[in-house]
């Protein structure tokens, strides 16, 4: 059985599939409603919490949301969908935790060797801002919490839904399309959206595409899981911006104006393809056309769970 249909070795009736995301997308919509209808200036508000709490207690309450909703998630899918996580991250008999390691690895070495590069070419854009018990305090609250942020992510866009609509529409490509572009759209209300434009949305929907990409073609979340990790852990440890969503006490402030062509453009069209070649060489992967845009079809026997049909 491929990824997709891993969702069929649980109760699958489509209503199931709505609880969760309707609930963690209508907070979101919320927020940004309020905030253009009240005009509220996000990066204001942010800078006042952290002259207030300080970054680490404000870090703390911006990833808690993530985990308590990651817990409710994983408790829908094991006791009412009655899936096993395995299934949920895996076509693979046993979750590949080398494969998550793997891609942490890769972009969390790459990002460092980004910020060391631009360092060094343009050490006036970036500040040392390296305070050892605030640091620590960081790294801490960083490897406890931020994989449990970014794995929320995976696990509802690229697992629970990409399972989910794809059983529905018995497609690979459909989910492909709507889970990148609502993940994409989610992150309109971050502050780089306010600095940068919407052209930032490029990135994000781009992003959310790679990551789909990578979890069909590799048939699971493990890459998914580790990239998403690395670049959210490894670049808040790393640098900071007053215009950026995560503030926080790293080792780098970055004091330049955002470059649209670098931040957005290179990322998306350059070193994503890089990545996708790279995995593929890695990992053999093949017949790329079907994995990426094939159908899905119902599984005509499954012995471990009884197959509810979609409703």
């Amino acid at each position: 059985m491929n990824y997709i249909q891993q969702a069929y070795k649980g109760d699958i009736g489509f209503w199931k599939y709505l609880i969760i995301p309707v609930i963690f997308i209508g907070i979101v919509i919320l927020n940004m409603i309020t905030i253009d209808m009240f005009d509220i200036d996000q990066a204001e508000i942010i800078r006042n919490d952290i002259a207030e709490k300080g970054e680490n207690r404000v870090l703390i309450e911006s990833l808690a949301t993530f985990v308590v909703f990651l817990a409710a998630l994983l408790l829908w899918v094991k006791y009412v969908h009655r899936q096993s996580i395995t299934s949920l991250t895996t076509s693979r008999k046993k979750i590949d935790w080398k494969r998550v390691f793997f891609a942490f690895s890769v972009w969390g070495f790459m990002t460092v060797v980004f910020v060391i590069y631009g360092y060094y070419t343009d050490p006036a854009s970036l500040q040392w801002n390296f305070e050892p018990n605030k640091f620590l305090g960081l790294l801490v609250i960083g490897i406890l919490m931020i994989p449990l942020q970014t794995s929320f992510e995976e696990y509802l866009f690229r697992g629970y839904l990409l399972q989910g609509i794809g059983a529905k529409f018995k497609s690979r490509l459909i989910p492909l399309i709507i889970t990148s572009v609502i993940f994409g759209l989610l992150h309109i209300a971050n502050p780089e959206v306010g600095k940068l434009g919407n052209i930032v949305m490029i990135y994000y929907i781009g992003t959310g595409f790679f990551l789909g990409m990578i979890t069909l073609l590799d048939e699971g979340l493990e890459l998914a899981l580790g990239f998403h990790a690395a670049n959210n852990l490894i670049g808040a440890l790393l640098i900071t911006a007053d215009w950026t969503a995560f503030q926080t006490n790293s080792i780098f402030k970055d004091l330049s104006e955002p470059d649209v062509y670098f931040d957005i453009i290179i990322p998306v069209v350059v070193f994503y393809p890089l990545l996708l070649l790279f995995f593929a060489k890695k990992y053999n992967w093949s017949n790329w056309k079907e994995k990426l845009t094939g159908s899905i079809e119902k599984p005509v026997n499954n012995q471990e769970n009884q197959i509810e049909g979609l409703a």
